[in-house]
């Protein structure tokens, strides 16, 4: 079961990526000085992206956790 640990692993540090790239989104954003409704926008354009990529990293590491029991 090591190769549900790893990928488990790579699905979760993808998530991790994703994440990470949905908070340089909404930082850049703001440091555009948008109007609150322009910022708004901005924001509810990137949620659906960051619970998908939140989403991918909890499924990863439950992956990790089930190749570890399997061990």
């Amino acid at each position: 079961m090591e190769w549900l640990v790893w990928g488990g692993a790579l699905v979760s540090v993808i998530g991790l990526v994703g994440l990470i790239w949905c908070i340089f989104r909404v930082a850049a954003a703001r440091r555009q000085g948008l109007s609150d409704e322009e910022l708004r926008e901005a924001v509810r354009r990137v949620v659906p992206l960051n619970m998908g990529a939140l989403g991918l990293s909890v499924i990863g590491l439950m992956m990790v956790v089930v190749g570890v029991f399997l061990a």
